[in-house]
């Protein structure tokens, strides 16, 4: 399996609390730990949730 890209907001300034999201959508992490855990999410799902 070739590995995920991951991507930042535009609007992320160095050295602020951001995360990533993976490119095809299925999950999230720490952009200052990119080594890290990631956060296995369905982004679909969570969006969904947050317009009510």
């Amino acid at each position: 399996m070739q590995n995920p890209t991951w991507r930042k907001s535009t609007r992320s300034s160095n050295g602020s609390n951001c995360v990533e999201v993976r490119s095809d959508l299925s999950a999230v992490r720490d952009s200052k730990n990119p080594g890290g855990p990631a956060l296995p999410v369905d982004i679909q799902s969570l969006v969904r949730h947050l317009k009510g």
